[in-house]
């Protein structure tokens, strides 16, 4: 299926994220994929937890022409990273990214650009200074600090940074938290890309996490059939008069600063 969708968009497909809701490195076919999308001419980026990042697959990565990789390092400690990364290892992350960073170095290769993805919450903030040391120490190409989607943030939530600079909501006059973006009736993601679940569905956008609003399925129909079709143009019409009656949007980050 990757072939013929990139076959049906090589036109007007500049970037693909080659993540969703999950390890991409799971899916042995993912270099094959990636590989498509590169002799096509197409930005290819994806988002790892490092532990499939073995000598043997950071060759293949850079025999795909992957150009970003961004490696999720939310913990300096042991302790701290698997409080959100359950029964993650931090060793193994760090040992990846050695791994992939040694990859780039054998074969004189500039991609891909390695990016350290330090997701801010209460129990890592303290670990930031340290984890700009530990960017540092392995030769990451880029550190970013990126804010956290909460759910059930009205009252608070534990996850929550206490330094504002690195959180989504902010506390009104009541006690309570609230998105610190206004609800605009507006999403420029409507137009501009789409989500592809890996059995071929299509969805409006990454913050549809369990797939819910499916536009169609391109087992059955073109990509092009799907997007001018009539529930699409519903969903936009919606996004554009009444935005924050859907539930995916009601905490999206569109207009929040997603990375500090």
């Amino acid at each position: 299926m990757n072939e013929r969708i990139i076959s049906e968009l090589n036109r007007s497909l500049v970037y693909i994220n080659f993540y969703f809701q999950g390890e991409p490195f799971i899916n042995k076919r993912i270099y094959d994929q990636i590989q498509q999308a590169t002799d096509a001419g197409i930005y290819t980026a994806t988002s790892t937890n490092a532990h499939f990042l073995t000598p043997e697959n950071c060759q293949k990565i850079i025999d795909s022409g992957l150009k970003r990789l961004i490696i999720s390092i939310d913990g300096t400690t042991q302790e701290v990273y698997e409080q959100y990364r359950k029964e993650g290892s931090l060793a193994t992350v760090l040992e990846g990214t050695k791994n992939m960073v040694a990859a780039k170095k054998k074969n004189g290769a500039s991609f891909p650009n390695i990016i350290f993805q330090f997701l801010v919450v209460k129990p890592n903030e303290h670990q930031i200074e340290e984890v700009k040391k530990l960017a540092k120490e392995y030769n990451v190409d880029e550190l970013r600090f990126k804010t956290a989607q909460v759910y059930d943030y009205k009252n608070g939530n534990n996850l929550i940074p206490e330094n504002d600079t690195y959180s989504r909501y902010k506390k009104n006059n009541k006690g309570t938290y609230v998105l610190k973006n206004k609800m605009s009736n507006h999403c420029w993601r409507m137009w501009s890309s789409a989500v592809i679940t890996w059995d071929g569905n299509v969805v409006p956008c990454c913050f549809d996490k369990d797939a819910t609003h499916q536009m169609g399925n391109l087992s059955f129909v073109s990509f092009q059939d799907i997007w001018t079709n009539n529930g699409y143009q519903n969903f936009r019409k919606q996004i554009l008069t009444n935005r924050k009656e859907i539930d995916i949007c009601k905490n999206c980050s569109e207009g929040s600063k997603v990375w500090a």
